[in-house]
């Protein structure tokens, strides 16, 4: 009777959630504040529900984040994302370790608290979450470089701040030197690395080469990948998540079997754990001690939004120009400190502490909690006018459209949607004088809620809607094209405008 219970309240738990996503989705909140809701309303304050096991809520919880990392590599598109690497890799290493030793000296200085738990809360809230930024940024026009500078930190940086925070939470050890820090760092994460680019080159040969009984079963085989490199590089005292994030991106990249079912099935099992993430975490939130944990959290997320952020910004920009592998300007710059988005990862890495008895974990926890609801809040419906105020949003960029039906990955197609914006000089333009290349075409346009297919001769007008299928091969052309035509109108070519992002 119990069980049927418990498996009552989570299917009710569940569809809540589910319902709930569509109000954070017009919104513009991350869904995460919601589920956290649900948790606590089933809590101690609200139906009594109790829950205080800090060690569980630790496995569960990074065993969910590993699961969506794992999502999040298998949605990502390596072409967006290959330019933006090293700068995300100098945000995820550098930028976070400054992001560290300034929240830790804001803290200590200002609030009084020990060395460890300065440097604990510090660590804990260096992670963007890839929850947060995949959910909200996603749905936000961007570059294609922006918005995958913003995806791979929030990919690589988790595995850094869990190895520090790990280090930190070790009370039978003295705090560790920066030396010791960046050694067992460096050490994890090359393990994690190399566990990851074996993992992934070989699980995608083997779904190439070998014919499996029902379809079904590649979405659980490369979701299984996934953990296998997780695993491996745990056993192996290294960085699991990023090697099962880098596993994910290579099989998400790679042209597998039934390719957009076992997106669509990473996506739907990523939507679960979140939702079991946030309510378990909701669940064990204790409010009553909420109240003594605003004034040290909105200090020292203050600090962390308005300081410590822009400054690893800054300083990693400065880096990648140094080093001429990236170049980002001031108003890129901007919006990647506001869009520093911190969600369910900080929550999870605050119960490491707690779960190994630090002192004043408990608290840390409680300020941890405050500064995330806070700061989702007040960054997350931003984030949309923070983009056209400085200038960063691009209305007409084409985004990826799965079409589960249609077998574009026998065919080796890709299909994109492309919004014409009011500011475009497409509009007016026939679909012949795009000139795209043979291997694309213009296949429907929806106008005003109705859709028809185009003529050669049909004028584009603002606010269109264009499906255009492409072969992979082209794609890159066909997507630098509609740019160029849409910066600088179908003479483009002849003022040098190529179309290239950014």
């Amino acid at each position: 009777m119990d069980l049927d219970v418990w498996l009552l309240l989570g299917a009710v738990v569940v569809i809540a959630a589910i319902v709930s996503v569509r109000f954070a989705h017009r919104s513009g909140l991350p869904s995460l504040l919601i589920f956290l809701g649900l948790g606590i309303l089933l809590g101690e304050s609200g139906m009594g529900i109790p829950f205080e096991n800090a060690q569980l809520a630790q496995q569960i919880g990074l065993s969910a984040l590993a699961l969506i990392l794992a999502e999040g590599g298998l949605t990502t598109n390596w072409r967006h994302v290959r330019s933006a690497v090293p700068t995300a890799l100098v945000l995820a290493t550098l930028g976070v370790a400054i992001s560290i030793v300034i929240v830790a000296l804001a803290v200590q200085g200002l609030l009084g608290e020990s060395w460890r738990t300065a440097l604990i809360l510090g660590a804990v809230l260096a992670s963007t979450d890839a929850a947060a930024v995949f959910s909200v940024l996603r749905r936000l026009p961007l570059p294609p470089k922006l918005a995958g500078t913003l995806e791979a930190e929030s990919g690589f940086n988790d595995a850094p701040t869990v190895i520090v925070v790990v280090l930190l939470s070790a009370t039978a050890t003295p705090v560790p030197t920066p030396w010791e820090f960046v050694m067992h760092a460096g050490i994890e994460l090359v393990i994690g690395a190399a566990v990851g680019l074996s993992v992934g080159p070989l699980g995608a040969y083997a779904l190439r080469h070998i014919a499996l009984p029902a379809s079904g079963l590649y979405p659980l085989a490369v979701l299984a990948l996934t953990f296998v490199a997780y695993g491996a590089a745990a056993v192996m005292h290294g960085s699991g998540f990023l090697a099962v994030y880098l596993t994910a991106l290579i099989l998400g990249n790679t042209r597998l079997p039934h390719r957009s079912a076992t997106r669509g099935f990473a996506e739907g099992a990523a939507w679960l754990a979140q939702i079991g993430l946030f309510v378990m975490l909701g669940l064990l939130a204790s409010p009553g001690e909420m109240p003594g944990a605003i004034v040290p959290g909105l200090v020292a997320g203050l600090v962390l939004v308005l300081v410590a952020r822009p400054a690893s910004v800054l300083v990693s920009a400065l880096v990648v120009r140094l080093a001429r592998l990236d170049r980002l300007n001031w108003r890129e710059q901007t919006f990647l400190s506001w869009a520093g988005l911190r969600g369910a990862v900080p929550i999870v890495l605050a119960t490491i502490p707690w779960a190994s008895s630090v002192q004043g974990a408990e608290v840390v926890f409680n300020e941890v909690f405050v500064i995330v609801i806070v700061f989702t809040i007040l960054q997350g419906p931003t984030l949309p006018y923070v983009a056209r105020l400085l200038g960063v949003a691009a209305p007409a960029e084409a985004r990826d459209l799965e079409v589960e039906a249609a077998p574009l990955e026998e065919l080796n197609a890709d299909m994109l949607q492309i919004r014409v914006p009011p500011s475009s000089l497409l509009h007016g333009v026939e679909i012949f004088e795009l000139r795209l290349p043979a291997g694309a075409a213009v296949t429907l346009i929806v106008r005003e809620g109705r859709s028809f297919v185009p003529s050669p001769s049909t004028r584009i007008r603002v606010d269109d809607q264009l499906l255009v299928v492409t072969t992979a091969a082209c794609r890159d052309q066909v997507e630098q094209r509609f740019r160029a035509v849409s910066r600088r109108g179908k003479l483009a070519g002849w003022f040098g405008e190529r179309g290239r992002p950014g």
